[in-house]
């Protein structure tokens, strides 16, 4: 999760420098052509401009959001974010696994799930022994939950 969040801030920064440095002086090398009704260079700014902003709030808001995670709200015995579980793949008897993520941090072919997909949110609150049934668009799956490590027992 830390590294997470120091990604973000990397991001921050990184637009942060480009909207105050390298666009106002793309903008006014752009503006030195001429005429901006008809000027590629001033619109391809002027549009990256206005990514650059929108990204950077929604940055600052993720970032605001993580900051008010209550991590001691996580609990200890169950599934939940930050939480590695091995699950047994009912139908297909292979074991496979899972880390709890948030959305921005999922990557599917790397194991990280979020918790707002459909395994993850079936999965949250759960404990071992658990049989968990999920519709995902392949179908329904059913996966019995073997072990799980939880965000405390990770960074203790």
């Amino acid at each position: 999760m830390a590294d997470f969040k120091k990604k973000l801030q990397d991001e921050v920064a990184a637009l942060e420098y480009e909207l105050r440095n390298e666009l106002p002086k793309e903008i006014l090398k752009a503006r030195a052509h001429g005429d901006l009704s008809e000027n590629a260079e001033y619109h391809a700014a002027k549009e990256r401009q206005g990514f650059v902003n929108a990204r950077l709030n929604q940055l600052k808001h993720r970032l605001a959001e993580m900051s008010m995670v209550d991590f001691s709200k996580i609990p200890h015995d169950r599934v939940g974010l930050g939480s590695r579980v091995v699950l047994l793949d009912v139908q297909k008897d292979e074991q496979i696994t899972y880390n709890l993520v948030t959305s921005e941090e999922a990557d599917a072919a790397k194991g990280r799930i979020s918790t707002t997909s459909p395994i993850g949110r079936g999965l949250v609150g759960k404990e071992v022994g658990d049989v968990v049934k999920v519709q995902i668009p392949g179908g329904m799956r059913e996966f019995e939950i073997l072990k799980f490590t939880t965000i405390h027992e990770k960074t203790e």
